[in-house]
């Protein structure tokens, strides 16, 4: 099934998510905690900045995320 670099999150996390429960949108946020980091990153340096804008964005993606079954 390829090679994931990230594991997948379970659909009932996703589901609470969506909902806004707390506690499921910082998994999410945990789980690709790395990945953002990695992104923020420019010469060897974090910017927290674009690190908080990239959160915040996946917060929003999150939000309006569409689970249709």
């Amino acid at each position: 099934m390829g090679n994931r670099r990230y594991p997948l999150l379970p659909l009932e996390v996703i589901e609470k998510a969506v909902i806004g429960e707390s506690e499921a949108v910082e998994k999410v946020l945990q789980n690709y905690a790395g990945y953002i980091t990695y992104l923020s990153t420019h010469q060897g340096y974090v910017s927290h900045d674009i690190q908080d804008r990239l959160e915040a964005k996946l917060i929003k993606v999150i939000s309006q995320f569409q689970l249709d079954r």
